[in-house]
């Protein structure tokens, strides 16, 4: 059983929300407004979070950088909005995932049991260290080579975690979009370059000379220790 927050100001889809996930033995609160999301998710600790972005009191991006500012718990967003610019924006203030309205259930479900599992290392999830940062897994760190924290965005850590899981193998620039984004923009390959730059300004020595996240011409990235 998970704690599922559904945070949603359409009464009939979060009764419907509230039955199924119900039903497949969660546990489930749901609240209209993002005050009182952010309000329960503090109280309750939620293990997933399901935001609609239209909700009465802000904007779901103002909730996302809220929860982020402290928690990184799995957001999977549930909106309406379908233009690639609100995808980009809520991804980049934190969100595991985007759904878009009208969507069919089965294919929501299997979104949130994928995005609880991508927020749930386990004890044995792998340390990389390279000679310039490492990478801690479980513990959702980054840091130098003097030891010393590195601020990343979500989307930034996102990209740098699916290349650490396979560290020293190629990651398709596909599937890392996939990942990113969803099955419906897996061809914007120019988001992964924007990516990759930043994460090279902010942990390559040499930014344009890089020694361990390497571009593997046409096909995608590895990260090399």
């Amino acid at each position: 059983m998970s704690r599922v927050l559904v945070v949603e100001d359409d009464p009939a889809l979060a009764r419907a929300l509230g039955i199924t996930l119900r039903s497949q033995q969660h546990d489930v609160r749901t609240v209209t407004t993002g005050t009182e999301a952010v309000e329960t998710a503090v109280a309750w600790s939620p293990e997933l979070v399901v935001l609609d972005l239209g909700l009465p009191d802000m904007d779901g991006t103002d909730v996302l950088r809220a929860l982020r500012a402290w928690s990184q718990v799995p957001v999977v967003v549930l909106s309406a909005r379908q233009t690639s610019d609100d995808k980009v924006d809520a991804l980049d203030a934190g969100a595991d995932d985007y759904v878009t309205k009208p969507f069919g259930m089965d294919e929501l479900l299997a979104r949130l049991r994928a995005a609880v599992r991508r927020g749930s290392p386990g004890q044995d999830a792998p340390v990389v260290v390279t000679a310039s940062f490492t990478v801690d897994l479980a513990r959702r760190l980054v840091t130098d080579a003097d030891g010393l924290p590195v601020s990343l965005t979500p989307t930034e850590y996102r990209v740098l975690e699916l290349l650490a899981r396979d560290v020293g193998r190629v990651v398709g620039r596909r599937e890392l979009l996939q990942e990113l984004r969803g099955p419906h923009l897996d061809r914007e390959t120019h988001y992964l370059r924007v990516y990759l730059n930043q994460l090279r300004a902010k942990l390559e020595p040499e930014p344009s000379r890089p020694r361990h996240l390497i571009t593997e011409a046409g096909v995608g990235y590895r990260l090399v220790p």
